[in-house]
């Protein structure tokens, strides 16, 4: 969920980790979802900062550590953007675009724009005229940005933050429509896990991360607020829409 994999950011992360947990870190990043559940779900990791979508698809084999807290919540929203000139005023305006997702396991970047399109009694290849996956959401920004695609499904957060820390990114693009609050893409880990560590002292050091200077620097550079524990059910609606989407086909 990282928008970059910034060294600065992931090492001052595992220094921190490392101090709390009391043995040594590794930090692992890759570039689809589904290669670090597959990790998470198969017992080679002890936990990812995973979307969603995964989260509720793999829900029996995983356990909920700690939930991102943004702007005072642990909620986000998926946004469809478009350029910034365009005169489009409803999503029904995009049909026949190019269209940029995140990733085919993204809830932000994928579910909530395929559940729509199910609202609509359609599909991406009926409704699009071409679509692909950036496999990254400043990747969506960037293609839509740049022309490559005429609009995109992308995470509200990390659209946000990037008008923040990069803002001639975000400029040349605008939000065109932004879907209910949704649950904070969750840290997870798998019910076997190689360190041994509990649920709780996996979750003690996301949720202690507020009140330690050393992570606060993690914080300030992520723009979130902290980490909470939180019941499953937040992801309760995600889990209902990716149900609609594969009751209809």
């Amino acid at each position: 969920m990282l928008l970059t994999s910034d060294l600065e950011l992931l090492a001052t992360l595992r220094s921190y980790l490392e101090r709390i947990w009391s043995r040594e870190v590794q930090i692992l990043t890759r570039r689809t979802y589904q290669e670090i559940t597959l990790l998470l779900v198969n017992g080679q990791i002890d936990a990812a900062w995973i979307c969603g979508y995964p989260y509720v698809q793999f829900r029996e084999q995983l356990d909920l550590v700690a939930v991102p807290v943004w702007k005072g919540r642990p909620l986000y929203q998926s946004y469809v953007i478009v350029d910034a000139r365009r005169k489009a005023d409803s999503f029904e305006d995009l049909k026949g675009d190019t269209h940029a997702f995140s990733d085919p396991d993204s809830n932000s970047g994928f579910l909530v724009t395929r559940a729509l399109l199910t609202d609509l009694h359609t599909k991406p290849e009926d409704f699009f005229r071409h679509h692909f996956f950036t496999y990254g959401h400043r990747n969506v920004v960037r293609a839509v940005a740049s022309g490559l695609a005429d609009s995109g499904s992308v995470d509200g957060y990390v659209w946000e933050v990037l008008s923040i820390v990069e803002p001639d990114l975000t400029t040349p693009t605008r939000v065109l429509r932004q879907s209910e609050w949704l649950g904070f893409p969750p840290v997870a880990c798998g019910k076997n896990r190689p360190s041994g560590l509990s649920v709780d002292d996996l979750a003690a050091a996301f949720v202690g991360m507020s009140s330690d200077p050393e992570a606060r620097r993690v914080l300030q550079m992520l723009h979130l607020d902290g980490f909470t524990r939180s019941d499953p059910s937040l992801f309760d609606t995600i889990g209902a829409k990716m149900n609609y989407v594969r009751s209809l086909g």
